[in-house]
């Protein structure tokens, strides 16, 4: 069973949501990350939502979410507003977060929502801070004049137009491991080239200043972190560094020749991963109330 619906944000913007599964089903909830949509997680949703209630939503500015003003107290607004929406009060769920969607939980870490509704937290190839001066996009040594173009690479205005092998060879190389199949590769193509550029470009301006080193520390329930060896956009140091920081890091699962799309590119083992996270952390409360 699926349904949509709209969450309303803080400032009015209306958020797009998908609910699948059954509705008396422990709740994940999933958060994109930039330039993609819902449909990031289609692997996810199709095996989860046989016994979850799998809760999807677009951020601002991407799938079916109109633009609005960007910036990480927004992406915490959204967050909470989509709990508020589809969760009973009290009512804990898996939230789980890919990239951008990973610093969405990390900027609502601190707040009500966040703490009435989360059990648990899975990280999927992301970090808190310093994102373009860590990027590997660049084959270039670590400095300024490699941070300055990769900020003017991920902040391009170019359009990315239409879907060709060519595109497909850059995006695999900037964002997916190298034995990536190649049809795994077209749908992370299709779904980053849908993103409009007005978007793709606001956002990736927020994620070049970002600084969520204090959502890390504020992130107090059990975490897991997922990242890829072959991530250029977002390293394994900042998987390192969140396992460190994180006050209940439960587990840092390194995925070997994973790039940064792990959840398409490895969504066994993240599919896998959710599932403990809620047996351990959803349904043994469940069943100890």
């Amino acid at each position: 069973m699926s349904r949509t619906l709209t969450a309303v944000s803080a400032d009015g913007s209306p958020i797009h949501v998908e609910v699948h599964g059954p509705d008396d089903a422990p709740a994940v909830v999933l958060a994109h990350g930039w330039t993609c949509s819902t449909e990031f997680w289609a692997a996810q949703i199709a095996d989860l939502a046989v016994d979850h209630r799998v809760v999807a939503y677009d951020q601002r500015g991407h799938g079916r979410t109109a633009a609005a003003a960007v910036g990480t107290d927004a992406l915490a607004d959204d967050l909470e507003a989509v709990l508020r929406a589809v969760l009973a009060p009290g009512e804990k769920a898996l939230l789980a977060g890919h990239s951008m969607g990973g610093m969405t939980l990390l900027a609502a870490s601190g707040r009500a929502a966040f703490a009435e509704h989360a059990a648990a937290v899975l990280l999927c190839s992301t970090g808190s801070s310093r994102l373009v001066d860590e990027s590997l996009v660049l084959p270039m040594r670590a400095g300024r004049l490699r941070t300055r173009l990769t900020r003017s690479v991920l902040g391009a205005r170019a359009p990315l137009g239409p879907v060709t092998p060519i595109s497909r060879r850059i995006l695999k190389y900037a964002t997916m491991g190298p034995g990536s199949a190649p049809e795994r590769v077209a749908e992370c193509a299709r779904i980053v080239h849908a993103c409009p550029r007005a978007s793709r470009v606001a956002w990736a301006r927020v994620l070049a200043e970002l600084d969520l080193d204090a959502g890390v520390r504020e992130l107090r329930v059990p975490t897991v972190v997922v990242a890829g060896t072959a991530d250029r956009l977002t390293p394994m140091v900042h998987a390192r560094r969140l396992a460190d920081a994180l006050p209940q890091c439960q587990e840092f699962v390194e995925l070997s020749g994973m790039g940064h799309m792990t959840p398409v590119e490895a969504p066994e083992a993240v599919t896998a991963k959710i599932r403990e996270l809620v047996d351990t952390f959803v349904n043994a409360k469940e069943e100890a109330a």
